[in-house]
């Protein structure tokens, strides 16, 4: 019966209006200003994860971008490759292999 009661004041807001209401109000707001600053900082944390998500899909994109291009720039280095650009240059490869040529150091002709 007594809990039935003190179940019906609460619901009726007797609580509020009693004699202890300054210190059951102060509590109220108190609550209530930690359950504001709760939810901004899970709307701050929410921000941040999508945030991370969507950089994250950046970076995918980008790294598999320089992954085709890198792909592509070994594939023009290639000494096939470049033969083909220059012969529609005209410029083909010498026939004859290059000479080497010896310089001799002026110190030695000199001893």
């Amino acid at each position: 019966m007594k809990v039935k009661k003190g179940i019906l004041d609460i619901l009726k807001g007797k609580f509020l209006v009693s004699g202890d209401a300054p210190k059951n109000w102060l509590f109220i707001i108190f609550a209530s200003f930690l359950a504001t600053i709760m939810i901004g900082s899970s709307h701050s944390a929410d921000t941040k994860v999508h945030k991370i998500a969507a950089l994250n899909e950046q970076v995918r994109e980008l790294r598999s971008e320089f992954v085709d291009v890198r792909s592509d720039v070994q594939r023009l280095k290639l000494e096939s490759k470049i033969t083909e650009i220059l012969a529609e240059e005209d410029l083909y490869p010498s026939e004859t292999p290059p000479k080497k040529i010896m310089v001799k150091s002026l110190n030695k002709e000199m001893q």
